[in-house]
């Protein structure tokens, strides 16, 4: 499993990363912390990601990507999911793209602080419908978590569909980066 950082583009090739390895027994969290001025401004330019991507390919290409951004202006944080399109290609054309509010971040915050065993979101528009899910497994011949995200739309019934695992490690750092969406969306 790899998990990387950076935005992607269409189809983009990306290098290998090291494996991530899951560690022991989840502990809670601290708060996350701002910068030492104390100002939640948003001051590091475009040198760090505006948001968090965790990339899951395999050999056989049937894993995929989600991407969390956070975008003030609409107070919401955005969820982007696709499917694995090729060796390290994933297929952004055809991503499903879920909007999220600060009750929708409190339910997944709930699972993975261990408070509820899986988050459902399920949103509904006249083109489409979305959901996304969060389930804490406790095999410990597997990843912790799982995520997926599905899209049928309107017109035609067709249904799109991406999952991943999620290492403690990872679901460690989408606790953090989700709890400083929670704090930026309401101006703390």
């Amino acid at each position: 499993m790899k998990t990387m950082t950076q935005n992607p583009t269409q189809n983009e090739t990306y290098p290998a990363a090291a494996p991530t390895h899951g560690a022991g027994n989840r502990r809670p969290t601290a708060r996350p912390e701002t910068a030492a001025t104390g100002d939640d401004s948003d001051t590091r330019g475009s040198e760090f990601p505006a948001d968090y991507t965790i990339y899951k390919p395999n050999p056989r290409a049937t894993r995929g990507v989600v991407r969390f951004s956070l975008n003030r202006a609409k107070a919401a944080l955005f969820v982007d999911a696709a499917n694995q399109s090729g060796d390290k290609q994933f297929d952004w054309e055809n991503k499903i793209t879920m909007k999220w509010n600060l009750s929708d971040i409190g339910q997944v915050l709930a699972t993975l602080q261990g408070d509820i065993p899986q988050a459902k979101l399920f949103h509904q528009s006249e083109k489409a419908n979305s959901g996304f899910e969060l389930s804490f497994r406790d095999d410990p011949g597997r990843a912790p978590y799982l995520l997926g995200m599905s899209r049928q739309t309107a017109a035609d019934k067709s249904v799109r569909k991406v999952a991943i695992p999620l290492t403690h490690g990872e679901a460690a750092v989408l606790e953090a980066t989700l709890r400083t969406a929670v704090s930026r969306l309401i101006g703390w």
